[in-house]
């Protein structure tokens, strides 16, 4: 069962990883794009669905099935647990920020620009490293 549900965790976590990444680069394009515009419209049509249909389902499905593998695994007794849950609490800090925008996005409350969004989206990238090195290495 580990094995499977292991499985389950890393597809779920390349899934809201690639979401993760996605977002804040339609967030720079939907800041180009005139309020109102048809453009504008379909970057939140597009943001809301990639939210609602990717994002959102595999942070849950990654967070039960790793809290399974913490328990059943006993990794809650490790050092580099420890720094892992720490950064994926940060990572799901920046889901929740994101989700933000998006509704802001939505209620043409945009109040970032471009440059925000595209410094933004390398949060997640250097986060992601840091959680393959603590799972992988395990350094302490």
């Amino acid at each position: 069962m580990y094995a499977w549900v292991k499985a389950l965790h890393i597809v779920a976590v390349i899934s809201w990883m690639a979401g993760m990444l996605y977002l804040p680069r339609l967030f720079v394009y939907h800041c180009e794009a005139e309020v109102g515009s048809r453009q504008s419209e379909t970057f939140k049509v597009m943001e809301r669905r990639l939210l609602k249909g990717i994002i959102n389902p595999a942070m849950i499905v990654t967070w039960l099935a790793g809290l399974f593998l913490v328990w059943a695994g006993h990794w809650y007794l490790s050092g580099w647990f420890h720094v892992k849950f720490a950064l994926v609490l940060a990572m799901s800090g920046i889901h929740g920020f994101l989700s933000r925008c998006v509704k802001d996005f939505a209620a043409d409350r945009n109040q970032r620009t471009q440059k925000f969004y595209r410094i933004i989206n390398e949060v997640p990238t250097v986060l992601m490293i840091l959680i393959v090195i603590m799972v992988v290495v395990k350094p302490f």
